[in-house]
């Protein structure tokens, strides 16, 4: 079936013709009452043809018609009979005859000489009846030339008139502006195909050049309807097509592929018309609030290992993936047939199967992958190790599309494709966004079933904003781009340890590996560890090579783990964490695969304060690997070296090693092992100089490169962290870590590490200030017991359920409790525990606080009020059920 339902076609089969829905209207006198009837009358019965699964195309064509009709009645309504001059036409897509429940409606009054004037007060009467019975029409008033002229201009302009359809009125005026408009008098075919080719591009820029995010945009992002309607305008410019279906006829698609296209454009079209069905306005995008409804309205349950949403979502990706294949080959032939039609140029030869003509790669004969199926990988190593080719011809790309299914058992299995494929990952230049384009084409998951099985995969969940696919190509560019010198610039000391490496390509196979096993159930890291290290085995690498990418694949979470929930400070965490690494060539290699890691899972995870934290994890590990594991530094080693550093650092300022000293007597070996130097001189002068009027003292700074420090010092009062943290939340900052301490004679330094809520730094020193002042502001305030932190829940949260756990250990070393706690991320969180340890006598030492998307995933060192540990295993059983049903039911809290 083509693209396009031609009106008859609709009648017939039975959704509205133009007869029943003229007398709808008749019999209602033409009343607003009676148009607004028919419009609803339509809309449900559409809505009914969609449950009952009638295909998408007939939906939004109906849809069309059923506008057209009340367009034309209205038009008859208010305008004499034989009225000349004036046009009504249908424009963009509504041109198209496409409109989904809620999609605009976009018209154009075309005119020439008096008619505008002649009839402006019943064109008046008409628009303002259209908005009454409840069509929300966009509409524009032109005359032949000015619709030129405006089109000249622009084109996107252009684009919605070559679309347009006669509705009503004179069609000799809309029969000029079609031959004011034709190629040979504005917008050649050339110069369209480049700006549109250009606008593509410059949208998919928006997207970040993938349509795999977790919230796509079902029009706008790549692969989405919008890739294919640049095909069929195009199409249209070139040689007037109507409809997709005419590319097949003119020869750019095979039935196949027409089949295909056609396949994915009902598909997107159901899941828009499920959204505007559900959202009851015009909603394109697949938002967390309605990808659960969408998946139940196509039919889909949860099972053992995946989610009804994950299941619907993979078939998303999964079409998009397609469709943005025929796109780029689609255009490829455009191009080939617009811009270079001669097909001129002498081919130049690179082996016996492949060859370059005008920049683009290209088979020497079209049964090269019938003849040598590993060629199929030959082809992306090809354009590795010649970045000069621009790409690939599209009828060898639509040999690729069409011999993938090649690509089987006996061919992974031999020599030639095994070695190819290494030697992608060898070369490095290149290599991500040749990965890309196999995974575009289908040849990665066909070489690799492990990834074939996770193209298109999500969590549903808001820490992870990729697939699966997408996130682990995301983590080998970035590590590919620390081995870069115009990247230097973003992470300079992870290039730095990159220089060491002997062999980035095992960093870049563990980077390829680290995820591959998400989705089946169990341990991905475990049985993603072992396919890895037999992949190696099976593609050359040696054993100790093979045995370090498997380490790498099952350890790839131990170091952000290391870092962000235990207390670096102890040297005995440093010392597990270094006898976990071994050596300083695996420290290399986690440190950096951590880092890539991160960066590729959520653009709002990676900042200052993390970059740092993991900084600081690997600089520990390298010292006490070098002093040997069993003798790691001890705590007072390291409080005398921070101490040391700072006072040179205070020496600088004019503060003496003596009044460094007067003041910090005061405090205990734990401050100094808590904050870096940095931080301690920053910290001292101003408490050196306060006075009992400047209590609190509040200092609010971006220190080193740990982002931005909130440090307070006062006396020690009851509710203090849940009022700093109060304060902090209602300003919508976000607490990554809290670093607390009481001195003997009854003052805190308290230490907080903030971000913007969207994890963005804190640049501005105005902002500096409004956080000084309202947490001052606050802590001054003797009576001051809770903070209102009045902020809304956000919508995406609302659509989880996290339910709160709770799991205590003892520090025995420290002499303190570790609370570990899993909860729903919500406005204030940390105010609220702060409210339940302050009601229970419990003392918080530290916390490090971790928000992974939808969940809170936080650790706090606590004490009782002697500043004992909590063994009672009574006490902390009741502390575990009061903090389970005050954050499972925050209205308690």
């Amino acid at each position: 079936m083509g693209a396009e339902i031609d009106l008859a076609e609709e009648e017939a089969a039975g959704i509205f013709s133009a007869h029943r829905i003229r007398s709808r209207l008749a019999d209602g006198g033409y009343s607003i009452n009676s148009f607004r009837d028919t419009l609803n009358w339509g809309r449900e019965r559409l809505y009914s043809l969609f449950h009952e699964g009638l295909p998408a195309d007939s939906l939004v064509h109906a849809r069309a018609h059923l506008v057209d009709e009340v367009l034309r009645a209205s038009w008859q309504k208010f305008l004499p009979r034989g009225a000349t001059g004036l046009t009504l036409v249908a424009v963009g897509g509504y041109g198209r005859g496409e409109l989904a429940p809620h999609s605009d409606i976009d018209i154009l009054l075309l005119h020439e000489g008096d008619a505008l004037e002649q009839h402006r007060g019943a064109l008046e009467q008409m628009t303002a009846f259209g908005w009454d019975i409840g069509l929300e029409v966009g509409q524009s008033v032109r005359t032949v030339a000015e619709c030129v002229a405006e089109a000249e201009k622009d084109v996107t302009i252009i684009t919605n008139l070559i679309e347009a359809r006669l509705l009503v009125g004179d069609e000799n005026l809309f029969r000029a502006m079609q031959a004011a408009l034709t190629p040979d008098r504005i917008w050649p075919v050339k110069d369209f195909f480049e700006a549109k080719k250009e606008e593509q591009a410059a949208r998919h820029r928006k997207y970040d050049d993938t349509g795999y995010k977790l919230e796509p945009n079902v029009k706008e992002s790549p692969g989405g309807l919008r890739d294919i309607h640049t095909i069929g305008w195009v199409a249209k410019r070139y040689f007037g097509a109507q409809t997709l279906g005419e590319l097949r006829e003119r020869g750019f698609l095979s039935k196949q592929e027409c089949d295909e296209l056609f396949a994915g454009q009902d598909f997107l079209w159901r899941v828009r018309f499920a959204l505007h069905m559900l959202t009851g306005r015009h909603e394109d995008r697949l938002l967390f609030d309605h990808q659960i409804k969408v998946a139940e309205l196509f039919g889909y349950e949860d099972d053992d290992k995946n989610r009804a949403v994950e299941q619907f979502m993979q078939l998303y990706y999964r079409t998009i993936k397609s469709l943005s294949c025929l796109n780029d080959m689609l255009l490829q032939l455009f191009e080939e047939a617009i811009i270079h039609p001669a097909q001129g140029g002498e081919p130049i030869t690179l082996n016996p199967r492949f060859q370059v003509r005008n920049g683009w790669l290209e088979v020497r004969a079209d049964d090269v992958f019938q003849r040598y199926p590993w060629a199929l990988i030959e082809v992306f190593l090809l354009l590795q190790q010649h970045p000069k080719i621009e790409g690939i011809r599209a009828q060898t790309l639509r040999l690729i599309l069409r011999d993938g299914r090649l690509l089987n058992d006996q061919v992974r299995q031999s020599v030639q494709a095994r070695s190819l494929f290494i030697e992608m990952f060898r070369e490095g230049r290149g290599l991500t966004r040749n990965l890309r384009r196999m995974n575009r084409y289908g040849v990665l998951g066909r070489y690799l079933p492990a990834f074939g099985r996770i193209v298109g995969l999500m969590q549903y969940d808001l820490f992870h904003t990729l697939t699966v696919d997408e996130h682990i190509l995301r983590v080998v560019r970035n590590a590919r781009r620390l081995a870069m010198q115009r990247f230097r610039h973003e992470l300079p000391f992870c290039s730095q340890v990159m220089d060491r490496l002997a062999k980035p390509e095992l960093l870049y196979l563990a980077a390829f590996w680290h995820d591959m096993a998400k989705g089946r159930g169990g341990d991905h890291s475990d049985i993603g560890a072992s396919e890895a290290e037999q992949f190696c085995l099976d593609h050359g690498l040696s054993h100790p090579d093979a045995a370090l990418v498997r380490w790498l694949v099952q350890n790839h979470l131990l170091m952000s783990l290391t870092a962000q929930k235990q207390d670096l400070s102890n040297p005995a965490v440093i010392a597990e964490f270094a006898r976990a690494v071994g050596d300083r060539q695996h420290l290399d290699y986690i440190y950096l695969l951590t880092c890539a890691d991160i960066r590729g899972t959520n653009p709002a995870l990676w900042n200052a304060w993390r970059d740092s934290l993991l900084k600081e994890l690997y600089s520990l590990t390298v010292r006490t690997l070098e002093r040997g594991v069993d003798n790691p530094l001890q705590e007072d080693e390291r409080a005398a070296e921070v101490r040391a550093k700072a006072l040179a650092l205070l020496a600088a300022q004019n503060i003496t090693h003596e009044q460094a000293e007067g003041v910090w007597k005061r405090f205990d070996r734990d401050y100094f092992l808590r904050h870096s130097p940095d931080e301690l001189a920053w910290q001292l002068p101003a408490i050196m100089s306060a006075t009992e009027a400047d209590l609190p003292l509040v200092l609010v700074a971006s220190i080193g490169n740990r982002g931005t420090s909130v440090f307070i010092y006062t006396r020690d009062r009851d509710h203090l962290f849940g009022l700093s943290t109060g304060v902090l939340a209602r300003l919508g900052l976000n607490i990554l870590d809290a670093r607390l301490h009481t001195t003997d004679d009854g003052f805190v330094l308290d230490s907080y590490a903030v971000a913007e809520g969207d994890n963005t730094p804190i640049t501005q020193p105005m902002r500096f200030e409004e956080i000084r002042a309202a947490l001052r502001k606050v802590l001054s305030d003797p009576e001051a017991s809770t903070i209102d932190v009045n902020r809304r829940m956000p919508q995406r949260l609302k659509h989880f359920n996290t339910p709160t756990n709770v799991h205590f250990s003892q520090d025995d070393a420290r002499g303190r409790t570790i609370l570990e706690l899993v909860t729903a991320d919500q406005p204030g969180l940390l105010s609220i525990i702060g409210r339940v340890f302050q009601k229970r006598g419990i003392l918080l030492n530290a916390a490090k606080i971790g928000t992974i998307g939808e969940r809170a995933e936080d650790v706090f060192y606590v004490t009782d009020r002697m500043h004992r540990p909590i063994v009672d295993e009574d006490v902390l059983d009741d502390l575990r059920e009061v903090l389970v049903r005050t954050l499972d039911r925050p209205e308690t809290a």
